[in-house]
Formats: structure tokens, C-alpha cells, sequence
């Protein structure tokens, strides 16, 4: 008796497999498209609202505001991801945050005018990455979605670095006003990418009969209930918001052992180039199953040289310090399986959206706390304790919650 033909194995995924996806390289030219509109109106704004108030706060508060209304957003609305379809509410959360760009571009608008415009692009910005994140499991199904969420990161993180060049090019060359439609132009073009590159797919869930708030609360309430999203959220934000305190005392630290501004910028790419190599390399040699069950012991690798700050080493041994740390982000490969893995299909939008946020004002937070806690220590000793927190963080979050039953 003959044996039954066997399905063939579908090749596993590969960078390349997931750059071939037509739909893919629509979101990654709009994600690098809108990173490069909200840097530079970022840059552009703070630049904007210190020449006519010569405040550094509110010139500082421009920075801050970019970060602290993800969570607001994600709190109360972000059930809106599952309830419509992906790819108008894509399109038109880019065109909203365009349209606001747009409007703080009209001359003589008042600063609090300004900073009201920019808290609703904060607000709905988790919408959109949100939505994103969720739509990427049905752009690159299996193992192909987590490629696709580091190639996203990469892309926006080196957008991220080129807009404030941009931006700092549009205000030498154009001024402010047209710094900011430029800005709102790519938005705009995003915007376009998306509802013509991404096909149509139906909403995940309808969300009948329940208030839009309420529904979003409960997104929340899912995650902090459930053991598993618990120790997933805590992987997702807490890492990132520690290790960027290399960053944010990038100038103290490279003043204190004699460099300048060049050393500096040495430092600040360092872990940018690690987080790129680290990504790379574990994406194309390891496969799906083993970057998941590697997810926490790379996790503790962001952390592993940290510590040794303690000793307040030269430039040179900063810079080659922060190099793995940036390679442990390839964490994150693993970690978005896990995620995808642990969230029910009909929240996913709820979820990620809320994850997305969340690791965003962390951040935020990270940045502020490092500075302030560097008004009490030398700077080189904030980031040894930032370094001892990070693996305490990732011994704790990285157990695996027991089973019930």
C-alpha cells in the first residue's frame, strides 16, 4: 500500500522571503516615511517653541510630549485596532497626525495651541503602530512575522537617527513653517502607502453594543491578569526603558573621561550598530523555535557589560562596552512570538497596541530618570546600577508563571 503524499515544509523564513512580500515593502517604506516626518516636526517644534519663549522647559516638553500620550492613547482607545478594518484606520491615523503637522505650520499659532496639537498626534500615534503590529501577522504569517518586526525596528531606528539630520536640514534651509509641511507631507505619503499597498481584510472583532473606553480598559486589565502577558509586558518595556541610560548621559559621560562632542556620538551609535548586528545575525542563523527559547538569556546580554561601569572606563572601552549590549536586543525576535503567541486573536490590536505603548513611555521614563539620578551619582556609576537593575529585572520576568492544572 502506498503511503499517503506528505505535505511539503514550507522553507523557513528569511529576511529575504519577507522583503519579497509586496504588502510588507508597503509598510516598511511608510514606517521609514512616517519616522522621518515625526523626528524632524519633532526637532522642528522644539527648535520652533524655544525661539519664541527662550524656555528650555517647554522647549523640553516638546520631547516629552512626543512619548507620554502613547499610554493615554493605548488606555482608552486602543480597542479601536480590532474593532475596524487595518487598512483605512492606518491610512487615516497617518493622515490625522499629518493634518496636525500641517496645522502647526499656520504662523502666530500659540504655543499652548502648538503643544495641544502635538498631545493628539501622541494620541493617536499607538493607534496606528498598534494597528500595524497587528496586521503583520496576516501580511507574514508564521515564522515570518517576527522577521518583519525587526526589520520594522531597524528601519525606524535608522530613520529615527537620519530625521533629526533631516530635520536639522529643513530648519537651516526652509524655516519652520515648511520644515513642518514637509514633515506633514510624509506623513501624508505614508498614509497613501499604506491604503494602496496593504490589502483589505475584515476587522477582527465588531465590539457591538460595548463602549469603545471600556472595551480598551479591559484590553488592560487582560494583559495584567494574565500571568503570561504580565511577565511579557514587563520583557518588552522595562529592558529598553534601562538601557538607554548609556544614552541619555552619553555627554556627561564622555566629559568626564576627556572626550568631546565626537566621542559622544561615538557613544550614542554604539548600541544603535550592536542592536542592528544582534538582529541581523540572529535572524538569519537561528531559527523561529530557537531565538524563542534564547528570547530571555539574550535578554540578560543588553545588560551583561553594564555593570562593569562601575570602574568608569576610557571612551574607547564605553564604546566597546555598549556593542553587546546592543547585540542583546535580539531578544526581541524571540519575544515578539511570544507575544503573538500568547495574545487571543480577537485582542490582538488591544494587546500589541498597549505593549507598543507602553515600552514607548518607558522609555520616555528611562530618559528622564537617568538624568535625574545622575544629579545624585557620577554618571559611569548610574549606568552600573542601571545594569544591575536590568538583570534583576529580566531574573524576575524571564520565569515562566506556573501552569494551572
Amino acid at each position: 500500500m502506498n503511503a499517503p503524499p506528505s505535505t511539503p515544509t514550507p522553507p523557513p523564513a528569511s529576511y529575504r522571503s519577507v522583503l519579497a512580500v509586496g504588502e510588507f515593502r508597503a509598510v516598511f517604506a511608510a514606517e521609514i516615511l512616517a519616522v522621518l516626518g515625526q523626528v524632524a516636526a519633532q526637532l522642528t517644534l522644539s527648535v520652533l517653541v524655544y525661539g519664541r519663549t527662550g524656555s528650555p522647559l517647554l522647549s523640553a516638553l516638546v520631547f516629552a510630549l512626543g512619548f507620554l500620550p502613547h499610554l493615554f492613547g493605548a488606555a482608552l482607545f486602543s480597542s479601536i485596532t480590532d474593532r475596524l478594518p487595518a487598512r483605512p484606520l492606518l491610512a487615516v491615523t497617518a493622515l490625522v497626525q499629518s493634518a496636525t503637522l500641517a496645522a502647526m505650520a499656520i504662523p502666530g499659532l500659540p504655543i499652548p495651541i502648538l503643544l495641544l496639537l502635538l498631545l493628539l498626534s501622541g494620541t493617536i500615534a499607538p493607534l496606528y503602530q498598534g494597528t500595524r503590529a497587528a496586521m503583520l501577522p496576516d501580511v507574514l504569517p508564521g515564522d515570518g512575522y517576527p522577521l518583519g518586526r525587526s526589520l520594522l525596528r531597524m528601519a525606524g531606528q535608522t530613520a529615527q537617527i537620519a530625521g533629526f539630520a533631516f530635520g536639522g536640514a529643513l530648519l537651516a534651509l526652509v524655516g519652520p513653517a515648511t520644515a513642518l509641511l514637509i514633515g506633514g507631507g510624509a506623513l501624508a505619503v505614508s498614509a497613501l502607502l499604506m491604503w494602496t499597498g496593504v490589502r483589505h481584510r475584515p476587522a477582527r472583532g465588531s465590539g457591538a453594543g460595548r463602549s469603545l473606553t471600556r472595551e480598551s480598559l479591559a484590553g488592560g486589565a487582560r494583559v495584567l491578569r494574565s500571568p503570561e502577558l504580565r511577565r511579557l509586558l514587563a520583557l518588552s518595556c522595562l529592558p529598553p526603558a534601562l538601557a538607554v541610560t548609556p544614552e541619555a548621559l552619553a555627554v556627561p559621560l564622555t566629559d568626564a573621561s576627556g572626550g568631546g562632542p565626537a566621542q559622544a556620538g561615538m557613544l550614542l551609535a554604539a548600541l544603535p550598530v550592536g542592536m542592528i548586528v544582534g538582529e541581523l545575525t540572529a535572524g538569519s542563523l537561528l531559527s523561529a523555535r530557537t531565538r524563542a527559547r534564547l528570547a530571555v538569556p539574550m535578554a540578560f546580554g543588553v545588560f551583561a557589560t553594564m555593570p562593569l561601569f562601575l570602574f568608569a572606563p576610557g571612551t574607547t572601552a564605553t564604546v566597546l562596552l555598549l556593542l553587546p549590549c546592543g547585540l542583546g536586543f535580539a531578544y526581541t525576535l524571540g519575544l515578539d512570538r511570544l507575544v503573538l503567541d500568547a495574545t487571543p486573536d480577537e485582542a490582538r490590536g488591544a494587546v500589541l497596541t498597549l505593549f507598543s505603548a507602553t515600552t514607548m513611555v518607558a522609555q520616555g521614563l528611562g530618559y528622564a530618570a537617568a538624568g535625574a539620578l545622575a544629579e545624585l551619582l557620577p554618571s559611569h556609576m548610574v549606568v552600573a546600577v542601571a545594569g544591575v537593575c536590568g538583570i534583576a529585572v529580566v531574573a524576575l520576568a524571564g520565569r515562566r508563571p506556573r501552569r494551572a492544572g
